[in-house]
């Protein structure tokens, strides 16, 4: 059978490509073309796209692509339409794949979304357009289920690929990297724009905690230069595509919002939450979306365990409190037990093999549209 999947960032590449392993057990003949990084063309995928040239962050930077984005959006319906895939899997990415996937449908292409648009936070409508163009949901939170019956439409849920991908890491041996103070972990995202405008504000907290050896995570698709510029002399260490690696051995971390939150909770490494966005592209969001937390570990337990720096609070001064508190016994022993509680709400490991049975099944499956 032939997959044809797009994902748009790196925590897409990743579920991508555990998702393209199990299928692979399923389905000995299947065929692969994708849109996501190098994760998804290790696993044998023809990556068609790298998410490097169409990961765009926030309102205005999107406006300010439009053209970019468009032109990529027609080049992946002809790509389409040549391979003539049995089954489409979107993966998150939202603005992108929803105008995907009504082509695809008025093309009588079976649909897949995996990992659902986080419609919940904001633009609740889409629903009734995921009702009208995709045929298969598979969600990886809880309460998502919960959401989409309210509207009723029939999803499935299948856990959360996160706790797949860290018990196959945490199969191998720990680290091997001599530590010889304890370790503080920058993790400041995977696109450029939020790297420039985040990780200089956690360099100037985490360089006053002496007492720490500092590592920046870096993500594979951005070149190491933008990260030696913004760290110039400071005595920081970079460690490129080795995420896990480092929240394996880390003490405590500073995280920016996305799915790094989670990966570090699920390791068990106390956080602080730091966002920052271009301005406009804030304030638009900030009136549209109707969440009480931005981080996903706040969001799965609907309380505050992490603190979110969001915006102006996102400063030295404020994330340097923050890190001082997440290392008091006590606030650290708690946020240990949140975590605990946290990945027993996520239940069981197994997500990427249950949605690979159901994208293999639905691909298998005649259907008259």
């Amino acid at each position: 059978m032939k997959y044809y999947i797009i994902s748009g960032e790196a925590s897409g590449d990743l579920h991508a490509s555990n998702l393209i392993k199990e299928i692979k057990k399923l389905d000995a003949e299947a065929d692969f073309r994708a849109w996501g990084g190098d994760l998804v063309a290790n696993e044998g995928a023809f990556l068609v796209t790298h998410y490097r040239h169409i990961a765009f962050m926030g309102f205005w930077e999107v406006i300010q692509n439009i053209r970019k984005i468009l032109k990529y959006i027609d080049y992946c319906k002809k790509d389409i339409s040549a391979y003539k895939p049995h089954l489409l899997i979107l993966v998150d990415y939202p603005g992108f794949n929803l105008r995907i996937a009504k082509f695809a449908k008025e093309n009588n292409h079976k649909i897949m979304y995996y990992i659902s648009p986080q419609i919940w936070a904001w633009k609740s409508s889409r629903v009734e357009t995921i009702k009208k163009y995709i045929d298969k949901i598979v969600v990886i939170l809880p309460f998502e289920k919960e959401f989409y019956k309210k509207f009723g439409v029939e999803v499935e849920y299948v856990g959360h690929p996160l706790l797949d991908a860290i018990a196959e890491f945490n199969k191998n041996p720990v680290s091997t990297y001599v530590v010889n103070k304890p370790i503080l972990a920058l993790l400041p995202g995977s696109r450029i724009q939020e790297i420039e405008s985040i990780l200089p504000e956690m360099l100037k907290a985490a360089i006053q905690k002496r007492e720490f050896e500092i590592i920046v995570s870096c993500a594979p698709s951005v070149p190491l230069e933008v990260y030696n510029k913004i760290i110039g002399d400071n005595k920081v260490k970079l460690w490129q595509n080795k995420t896990y690696s480092l929240l394996q051995i880390s003490n405590c971390a500073l995280v920016t919002s996305g799915t790094a939150t989670l990966e570090s909770a699920l390791f068990k490494v106390p956080l602080v939450v730091c966002y920052k966005g271009g301005r406009l592209s804030y304030l638009i969001a900030k009136s549209l979306v109707k969440l009480k937390y931005i981080s996903l570990v706040n969001l799965i337990m609907d309380r505050l365990i992490v603190e979110e720096l969001i915006q102006e609070n996102c400063n030295s001064n404020e994330i340097l409190s923050a890190l001082n508190k997440i290392n008091e016994t006590e606030n650290r022993n708690k946020m240990l037990a949140d975590f605990d509680s946290l990945i027993k709400k996520l239940g069981d490991s197994g997500a990427s093999a249950n949605a690979a049975k159901i994208a293999v099944d639905f691909a298998r499956k005649k259907i008259l549209f």
